[in-house]
């Protein structure tokens, strides 16, 4: 048998096999326009005769896209479904598969969902986005179609789920901050998700390693995600312990418009006296004044590598469930500074 037959191969192999690029040789696999019939059925050929792994087509299957209450309220904070979604369709579309939006309020409106799922033989699997009830999620474990859990995760890991890094992105930012000087670092979230919990964990592992055993006295809990919540927050913190923070690291952009909002009202200057820092990455970061310092959440790519996962699942319905999460980069502006203090 040739040797190549006997090893695995990969996409570099391949490319170089058909004396193409590595992204022609995978528009080819994938089906994206743009590549020559003749190329594609050459690289399709190609793979064939090298036995190199091509996942199955999900070209004319139908994906449902169900989203939850929560994701359903998201756009009055980091618009994180407006966003995944678009990924998706982006994604859906190369790979030739349509996709069908459906709500998620309660109980009933998932048992639908899956029954649909289940009736309709063009139906090759659901993607869930932003889904932490437990009761919900207990329905779609050991669902006979494939299920991905999409900016979320099943503690159970019986289900595959997609996410950002939030824990190690937290961290990150709140080591980027110490790094300029701060250590007494405010941290501003609205809790309840599991992924925000990620990201609070991420900040309180760095803060407790700067010495701060009480890591309560730098915490505000906001009891929404709208600027308008987080910059009542931040003045009744100020109200109650003074300015006993040099920076603060918000778990969303819209928090961190909030809070740099109070801290001009009490008239402080960002960054001069306090540094700011958000999560999100949203576009309109870059118009507040001073542009915003944020963490930037790949929202897109979220969506993209979800369809991916569940054709993944589709051609190998016996694999491991896993729990994926994506990088996060910080993208540096204006609203932060070393701290005077350092």
């Amino acid at each position: 048998m040739d040797k190549k037959k006997q090893q695995k191969v990969r996409l570099v192999d391949l490319a170089a096999y058909c004396g193409v690029s590595m992204s022609t040789a995978s528009r080819a696999l994938s089906g994206t326009p743009g590549v020559r019939t003749e190329l594609r059925e050459k690289v399709m050929a190609a793979a064939k005769t090298l036995n190199y792994y091509t996942p199955t087509s999900i070209a004319g299957a139908k994906v449902i896209v169900a989203a939850s209450a929560v994701a359903m309220l998201d756009h009055q904070r980091q618009q994180f479904t407006t966003y995944v979604l678009e990924g998706i369709r982006a994604r859906a579309e190369v790979l030739g598969a349509e996709i069908v939006t459906r709500p998620i309020a309660n109980l009933n409106e998932e048992q639908t969902v899956l029954e649909q799922a289940l009736q309709d033989d063009e139906i090759a699997g659901l993607l869930f986005i932003t889904m932490d009830d437990e009761t919900m999620l207990a329905k779609t474990r050991g669902f006979s179609k494939p299920v991905i859990l999409v900016n979320g995760d099943d503690p159970s890991m019986e289900l595959s789920s997609i996410a950002p890094c939030n824990r190690a992105a937290a961290a990150s930012a709140t080591s980027y901050l110490n790094q300029e000087g701060h250590n007494k670092i405010l941290f501003m979230a609205h809790r309840g998700r599991r992924t925000i919990e990620r990201r609070l964990e991420g900040w309180r592992d760095r803060i407790t390693e700067m010495g701060h055993t009480d890591w309560k006295a730098l915490f505000v809990d906001v009891d929404d995600w709208t600027p308008e919540a987080a910059r009542k927050a931040i003045l009744d913190h100020m109200e109650r312990s003074g300015q006993n923070f040099s920076a603060v690291l918000c778990a969303g952009d819209s928090l961190a418009f909030g809070a740099i909002m109070g801290l001009l009202e009490k008239g402080l200057k960002v960054p001069e006296d306090i540094s700011v820092i958000g999560m999100d990455g949203l576009p309109q970061g870059e118009f507040v004044s001073p542009p915003l310092t944020s963490v930037h959440i790949p929202m897109k790519e979220i969506g993209m590598h979800a369809i991916d996962m569940l054709r993944d699942q589709l051609a190998e319905p016996d694999r491991l469930s896993k729990r994926v999460e994506l990088y996060c980069k910080l993208v540096p502006r204006s609203s932060h500074a070393p701290c005077k203090k350092a």
